[in-house]
């Protein structure tokens, strides 16, 4: 199983964070639910975080059967139409977002 996480490294604007919060359930969650081959989409939101680490305000990650399945989603309209809204929503956050891919295995 392979899991792309999106990392939103940095912060919520100040007074921001319950309309941050619900953009994304309300304008995101339902295209990133869309992408083909997804199999789980799960929103973490930042609470705390070790002394000295970098402060991540969400992170999105989304739950693929294999690597052709995340290629094909990556291809599609709905993700592109995702990255559209997605900058409606940087307009509340200032930092960077950076994409991982990892190999996941349930033990």
């Amino acid at each position: 199983m392979i899991v792309r996480y999106a990392f939103f490294e940095g912060i919520i604007h100040e007074g921001r964070e319950e309309d941050f919060r619900a953009f994304v359930r309300e304008r995101l969650v339902p295209l990133w639910t869309q992408f083909p081959g997804a199999e789980e989409v799960r929103v973490l939101d930042g609470l705390d975080r070790d002394e000295g680490a970098p402060e991540y305000a969400m992170a999105l990650a989304i739950r693929y059967p294999d690597m052709a399945a995340v290629e094909v989603a990556l291809q599609s309209d709905v993700r592109f139409q995702s990255r559209e809204v997605t900058g409606e929503l940087l307009k509340m956050f200032t930092g960077r977002v950076h994409h991982h891919v990892f190999s996941a295995n349930d033990y």
